[in-house]
């Protein structure tokens, strides 16, 4: 059976929370104030990544307080051996479709924790993401053949879409070589 390892918009929190603890303990206020932070700076506000809140992390097992008996905005958050676990499986997911702005949401959040990989993760990684773009490239290039007749402002735009995807990919091959 095919087993679908990509990751769906409220993953995106779980990531952005998961990898913040990897990178130190923090305040349980602060650790909300930056998942928001950080995704409403990349995708603006949005409905979709309403994901799960910090208290079904805990409940969850993936993060726990260091001080619980302390009210929820004083705890200080702590990853768990099931969150590392966790973050593993979130880092190493495909994306999903288009190269929407949740995509880039979450291409965002692993490069910000690409530290927590091993070196040779890092570059699997970054071949997934130099793929991903070679998909978009794909599926554009499709449709600038099909409209290329017609010309005007949708093939130009287009041509402006194709060449920043190439330089993503480019971004992306040039990490995978260094990541080797």
């Amino acid at each position: 059976m095919y087993k679908d390892n990509s990751l769906v918009p409220s993953e995106a929190v779980r990531l952005a929370a998961l990898g913040l603890l990897a990178k130190g303990p923090r305040a349980y206020a602060d650790l909300a104030r930056e998942i928001r932070h950080f995704a409403q700076r990349i995708v603006g506000p949005s409905l979709e990544l309403l994901g799960p809140s910090l208290e079904l992390f805990k409940v969850e097992g993936l993060i726990e307080a260091q001080n619980p008996k302390a009210p929820n905005e004083q705890q200080i958050m702590l990853l768990t051996e099931s969150g590392r676990t966790e973050l593993k499986r979130l880092m190493t997911a495909n994306l999903r479709g288009p190269m929407g702005e949740v995509n880039k949401l979450i291409i965002a959040l692993k490069l910000n924790f690409f530290e927590t990989l091993s070196p040779e993760e890092r570059r699997i990684q970054a071949e997934v993401l130099e793929e991903a773009c070679e998909r978009e490239l794909t599926r554009l290039l499709d449709l600038r053949s099909h409209h290329a007749e017609s010309g005007g402002l949708l093939v130009a735009w287009l041509d402006h879409e194709i060449t920043e995807i190439e330089g993503r990919r480019d971004w992306f091959r040039r990490l995978r070589n260094r990541s080797n």
